[in-house]
């Protein structure tokens, strides 16, 4: 039975069992709890608080990523990243006998599995699934097992250890593969790990809040299941491995083709797993980066193409993937096959990133050596950085310790590994106060005095509005009056006033009340009451009917920016990719900064393309549109959301023609070009694979090409010619320049050759145990360049040779050691030098085997620090057999 298949029949089973069908949720979950959506029941977090009503029965398949196990991914069957979760829920609708009779109604009767090959475990105290299955379904009592609270318990362990919360014995069913796997034992059962048993379906049965120690029961008991989908599919499919599974075999048959046939499908087993979790996290918004969700995409990006590099591929690959995965799961996710170009090129920018890694990792690892110690050992610490910060695997900084002759110490890795490791867990799996409700603390003042109900908002059309105030706070107390220059917090009926958020600053303005006036600064929003913060600015302000009229020049200018940053996304979308995806933004008047996922710096004939598409927008004066929906049909219609935001049931979309259509509530034009005028001022990267672009419009706009217009008259006047010639005259004086300066440059290496021929004269001498010329001399006031250029036209000149320069200069000594090109040829290197004496001279800097440089960190008598370096530059030509 293809996967496709037992996917629908899953979803088909339980919405003829009056189970409400809900879409798999994006792999970034909108609850905060974790970095990823780990489970199929985190979208249904707030039915099973309490928050959301309407259903009582759910069923998805749902997207999940964990790299709680990442290490066992390719090493056994059934361990993914990314894998589908079948899930039924009920709030506080049926329980323990329908959610038993329903799991077992599917597997025998829809997928036709044999009731002998099915066992059950429970927990060892819930005597009432014990009987349900075995009098009520008719198992077996042999072949129901009973398990601990760390086997059948969620969370696991929770009648002892908590964490406080709703929790619940579970009952799991397995698959028994038969005698002939596994142990081999005739006492063999799901209580083995030998792998003979394959768990199914997990029911769990939230029936118990674990507080002060105790189990109270619920007075709302609701059911939450999971079943992998690869999972079963393997079993269907009579397959001992879930990658040999119909959505997994084309790809790894294509991976076994272009990686020579190992013998050991471990390595691709988990290149095509790490492949398919990367190519839905982008999908969803996700980019590889050194943060949270993008560091650990760019993990599995990175192990994954070492795992071809370490079989031979040295050559980007893991893109070639992506269209192979939008094929097989296009049925179920149409939106890898939309997206599945910008998803290869973002995989392949990565995997060209890494492997440029790879080829430089020598030189990383060369910095390293600087600070070895006695024992030539390098830090935990140092190499943890290089595998953390630079993505160097572990393997290859083993090689090249052994190249060098050194250790390295990996007890002091492993431990720094692993405690990332437990970090990275601790974030990509649900926290297990996951029914824990938590209030964001925007205002600590004023948080613990937030009146129930919600502040209905009338700005959308209004810019002045009379109601009555409710509450007001001074101090982060209740009051009765503000008094003149108090300043407060009030707390409005209803209000024009648009509070900060979606990146859109607040409106500011006046609260007006027949006995005083109060000048609002700051507008706030916790949970859906918004209040007002500013100060008293005439007579005395109380509880009662008041005026608000806002202030409409800033009003008017943030609409317009935000109305630009929607028109900026539509323009990058249309020039960039669909790939792009709103990572943040600030929209403050009459400007704008946007941030947003893109996989390279944008070139300048690409940003010019978008400043222009957006200007277009804006001379089309297109209608901007608003309408308030169901959050399901906005993500039919295809409406962007910022992915990190949470959505309520009933969503505002904000659409303009049919180029730009975004779920957003802050305030808007009502036509494109009221926006005015565009101009970016910058782009630039702001993490890997997140871009910012800063821009202005309106106002601000205009008096950018007023200055730019101004001073470009000015430069027509210093150049003494037409505006349309400055471009041209300016090249011709910069081509004048370029060559006066070659002309300085050639006078300074003559004059230079000229000294340098006195100096040879006057400081060369023989280091005669060697047969090899010493050059040292000790300069005033000559910087780094002059150095340089001695140095090239002395190693011109002088075979045989070392050549020791040092200036003194008003930030210290500087050097140059510099070795002439047979020495190096023969393995002398300045670089080793200069690490293996740095302590005993102070010397501090690097470079390569030809030419050292940096500075003398200690004072020197110039005589004795000659004399000093002999006797070093000795001892190292003796210990390198020179």
């Amino acid at each position: 039975m293809k996967t496709s298949k037992i996917r629908e029949y899953f979803l088909n089973f339980f919405k003829e069992k009056d189970h409400k069908i809900f879409p798999s949720d994006s792999l970034v979950p909108q609850d905060k709890t974790s970095l990823f959506t780990s489970a199929g029941m985190q979208q249904f977090k707030p039915y099973f608080l309490g928050e959301k009503k309407g259903v009582k029965k759910a069923a998805s398949c749902q997207k999940c990523l964990r790299t709680d196990d990442l290490e066992k991914v390719g090493k056994t069957p059934f361990h993914h990243t990314f894998f589908e979760m079948l899930g039924n829920f009920s709030f506080g609708d049926y329980f323990k006998k329908e959610a038993i009779e329903f799991a077992w109604e599917f597997l025998t009767k829809v997928l036709n599995i044999p009731e002998e090959h099915l066992w059950i475990s429970v927990y060892e105290k819930d005597e009432e699934a014990f009987s349900l299955w075995k009098d009520y379904i008719g198992v077996s009592g042999e072949k129901i097992v009973k398990l601990g609270m760390d086997k059948n318990f969620w969370p696991a362990n929770a009648p002892l250890e908590g964490p406080e919360g709703p929790c619940g014995p579970c009952s799991e069913i397995f698959f028994d593969k038969g005698e002939n796997y596994g142990c081999k034992r005739k006492t063999c059962s799901p209580a083995c790990s030998c792998g003979r048993f394959v768990e199914v379906w997990n029911l769990v049965f939230t029936q118990f809040n674990y507080q002060d120690k105790k189990l109270l029961p619920l007075s709302q008991k609701n059911i939450d299941t999971g079943m992998g989908l690869e999972r079963i599919a393997s079993l269907l499919q009579n397959k001992d491995n879930n990658f040999q599974i119909d959505i997994f075999s084309p790809v790894v048959e294509f991976l076994q083709e272009i990686l020579s046939f190992p013998q050991d499908l471990s390595s691709i087993y988990a290149v095509a797993d790490h492949v398919r979790a990367v190519t839905f996290a982008i999908a969803d918004g996700v980019f590889p980066s050194n943060e949270e969700r993008g560091y650990i995409i760019r993990k599995l990006i990175r192990k994954a193409l070492y795992h071809g590099f370490t079989l031979g591929k040295k050559t980007p690959f893991l893109y070639k993937l992506v269209p192979l995965y939008a094929d097989l799961m296009k049925d179920a996710y149409p939106e890898l096959e939309e997206k599945q170009e910008d998803i290869a090129s973002v995989t392949l920018a990565e995997e060209e990133r890494f492997l440029t890694i790879l080829k430089g990792a020598k030189d990383k690892f060369a910095v390293l050596l600087e600070n070895l110690n006695k024992e030539r050992i390098i830090k935990g610490e140092d190499v943890f950085r290089l595998y953390d910060t630079y993505g160097v695997p572990l393997e290859i900084i083993k090689e090249l310790a052994t190249l060098e002759n050194v250790r390295i110490d990996e007890e002091g890795f492993k431990r720094l590994l692993e405690e990332r490791r437990k970090l990275s867990q601790e974030k990509s799996k649900i926290e297990k106060g996951v029914f824990t409700e938590s209030i964001p603390l925007k205002d600590e003042a004023v948080v613990h005095l937030i009146p129930k109900g919600k502040t209905k908002f009338v700005g959308y059309e209004n810019f002045a509005y009379e109601t009555e105030i409710i509450m007001l706070v001074k101090d982060g107390e209740k009051t009765e009056v503000l008094r003149k220059d108090e300043e407060g917090v009030i707390f409005l009926k209803e209000t024009v006033f648009y509070p900060e958020s979606g990146g859109q600053l607040s409106d500011k303005g006046e609260i007006r009340t027949q006995e005083g006036l109060f000048q609002v600064e700051k507008v706030e929003k916790i949970n859906e009451v918004i209040f007002h913060k500013g100060r008293v600015k005439e007579g005395i302000i109380k509880k009662g009917k008041v005026f608000l009229h806002i202030d409409e020049e800033r009003r008017k200018a943030l609409e317009r920016a935000h109305t630009a940053t929607h028109l900026l996304q539509a323009a990058l979308r249309k020039i960039l990719g669909t790939h792009v995806t709103q990572q943040g933004s600030l929209v403050d008047t009459d400007r704008l900064r946007f941030d947003f996922t893109h996989f390279q710096a944008l070139k300048e004939n690409e940003l010019e393309k978008v400043e222009r598409l957006v200007n277009e927008f804006i001379l089309q004066a297109d209608k901007v549109e608003t309408k308030v929906v169901p959050f399901e049909e906005a993500k039919r219609e295809k409406a962007l959301a910022f992915f990190e935001e949470k959505y309520e049931d009933l969503v505002r979309v904000v659409s303009i023609s049919d180029y730009s259509k975004e779920l957003c509530g802050g305030t808007h034009v009502k036509d494109t070009g009221k926006v005015g005028l565009f101009l970016i001022l910058s782009e630039s990267s702001i993490s890997s694979g997140i871009r910012r672009i800063e821009a202005v419009c309106g106002r601000q706009a205009l008096e950018r090409v007023f200055s730019y217009r101004y001073k470009l008259k000015e430069i027509k006047n210093l150049l003494h010619t037409k505006e349309d010639l400055v471009l041209p005259k300016t090249e011709e004086l910069l081509k004048i320049l370029e060559e006066t300066q070659k002309k300085i440059k050639s006078l300074e290496k003559s004059l230079v050759s000229y000294e340098a021929e006195k100096f040879l004269c006057q400081y060369l001498e023989k280091i005669e145990e060697f047969n090899i010329n010493f050059f040292y001399v000790y300069l005033n006031e000559k910087e780094m360049d002059y150095l340089f250029l001695l140095s090239d036209v002395l190693r011109e000149k002088q075979k045989e040779a070392l050549f020791f320069l040092i200036s003194n200069t008003s930030r210290g000594n500087i050097f140059i050691f510099s070795a002439s090109q047979d020495l190096v040829e023969k393995g002398f290197s300045t670089y080793q030098f200069v690490i293996q004496c740095k302590e005993r001279l102070g010397l501090k800097g690097g470079g390569r085997a030809s030419l050292s440089q940096g500075v003398i960190a200690k004072k020197i008598d110039p005589q004795s620090f000659k004399i000093e370096i002999k006797n070093f530059l000795s001892e190292f030509l003796k210990e390198c057999k020179f």
